[in-house]
């Protein structure tokens, strides 16, 4: 399979998060499917033509979430924006989050769309979290993905934000054995929820754990930390500082995006 350093033509890439309302048939929803397309894809071209690395499609907006596997309906919807903003940027590494946890359902949008990655917010051990209880299916998701011959990428949470170990955790085992024994091909350090900063302790501690493993920065990247969190992250993923007046349900800012990319090049 192919490494996590030939997806992306930067060695520190920048992925930018794709976050969708509320999709047909959750509590919030009031747009039509072509509208939420729509919005999908203006983001993914102001992110992409302003110098982003990747991009990664999570259906956001689908509060309250299922702590395991979604509707149908769901799956089809992502799978149909998947596909389309693949259409649009062959050459793009592109990402599924399905959130909560439906790895099963990410891996397989993914495989079908040629789309390159899944992030998987508990792929191994058990959170508490506002969805309740839920435990990594790493056993179940890397076979799926062996039974489809897929060579989608899993990158996995450690410590997940919106969540809280049922007993205190050592994150230098919990990486380990993420990465060794849950067999995650990339692993992901984030702050306490959603655009709160992602721990440089943590970030340390999870790269002395596995060296070896590309780690990412999942929280809470801005202008102004980015270079910081470099130093020990091997990229990041960025939704909330790269959206208008640093609003996560905003659109993508095209001026924001570029001065990210401006504070990698220094």
């Amino acid at each position: 399979m192919q490494g996590i350093n030939q997806l992306f033509d930067q060695p520190k890439p920048i992925i930018g998060v794709i976050h969708l309302p509320p999709l047909i048939g959750s509590p919030q929803s009031t747009q039509l499917f072509h509208e939420i397309r729509a919005r999908a894809l203006s983001d993914a071209e102001t992110l992409i033509d302003n110098g982003i690395d990747g991009v990664i499609i999570e259906n956001y907006g689908d509060v309250p979430f299922s702590s395991d596997s979604v509707e149908p309906h769901t799956v089809a919807a992502l799978a149909l924006v998947a596909d389309e903003i693949r259409e649009r940027y062959p050459q793009t590494p592109i990402g599924l989050n399905v959130l909560r946890n439906d790895a099963k359902s990410a891996i397989a949008i993914a495989t079908v769309t040629e789309a390159n990655f899944i992030r998987v917010n508990v792929h191994t051990g058990a959170m508490l979290t506002d969805q309740g209880l839920i435990q990594g299916k790493a056993h179940e998701t890397l076979r799926y993905r062996l039974f489809l011959k897929s060579e989608v990428k899993i990158f996995a949470d450690i410590a997940v934000k919106h969540a809280v170990p049922l007993a205190p955790i050592d994150i230098l085992a919990s990486a380990g054995d993420t990465y060794h024994r849950g067999l995650a091909d990339a692993l992901i350090v984030t702050g306490t929820a959603t655009g709160k900063s992602t721990d440089l302790d943590q970030l340390k501690t999870v790269k002395s754990a596995v060296p070896q493993a590309s780690i990412f920065a999942g929280s809470g990247v801005t202008t102004d930390n980015l270079t910081e969190v470099l130093q020990y992250a091997g990229g990041v993923i960025v939704g909330t500082s790269i959206k208008r007046d640093g609003v996560t349900t905003n659109a993508v800012d095209a001026d924001r995006v570029r001065a990210l990319i401006r504070a990698r090049e220094g």
